[in-house]
């Protein structure tokens, strides 16, 4: 469906352009936005690469690991839900990952946890209030190293990429906090 989106906005955007005498500079427009695509996507690789590898060098150190099992009580408390340890662990991985920046790492553990809570639910595919909070949750993470921004900030010549850290570390925690509120508000209300 979103192909049809987007492709009736090309197709959109080129007849207007077509009827108000703008085709050249719409064309111009379209290929330049594709070279600088390409141009940002390689010239954050090698920040995202550097973020990644150190990232994976605190999972092999046991770094994730560690701030799961200080999460756990947290944990715990907010899925009361949740039985299964397999779903726990997943939460807890995906939640590791999410705080420090690895979203590629999280996406995995992320689905599996939807899984274990969808066969532990015995409603197959109806979204309990325990999944409902953990997208919440997922949405809203907190961040400690926010990769991709920062990557992104650095490649397109940011004197200081890094002077965003504490408003995403402010904005990050009230969004968690108000998302939970949110989720935990809508249960009572049977809406979730």
């Amino acid at each position: 469906m979103m192909n049809y989106i987007w492709a009736g906005m090309i197709l959109i955007s080129f007849a207007v352009s077509l009827f108000t005498g703008n085709l050249s500079e719409t064309a111009t427009a379209a290929v330049d936005g594709a070279k600088s695509a390409v141009e940002t996507c390689i010239s954050i690789l090698g920040v995202m690469c550097f973020w990644m590898g150190l990232m994976k060098v605190a999972d092999k150190a046991g770094l994730l690991e560690s701030l799961s099992k200080l999460l756990n009580p947290l944990i715990s408390k907010l899925f009361k839900g949740v039985k299964s340890k397999e779903a726990k662990n997943a939460i807890l991985m995906n939640i590791t990952a999410n705080i420090f920046g690895i979203g590629n790492a999280a996406t995995p553990f992320g689905l599996k946890a939807m899984e274990k809570m969808d066969l532990e639910s015995g409603h197959k595919h109806i979204a309990t209030n325990d999944m409902c909070l953990f997208v919440v949750l997922n949405t809203a993470s907190i961040q400690l190293i926010p990769t991709t921004l920062l990557a992104l900030r650095a490649s397109n010549g940011s004197s200081d990429p890094y002077s965003i850290l504490p408003a995403v570390w402010i904005t990050s925690v009230v969004a968690v906090i108000f998302g939970v509120f949110a989720a935990f508000l809508f249960q009572k209300g049977g809406r979730c």
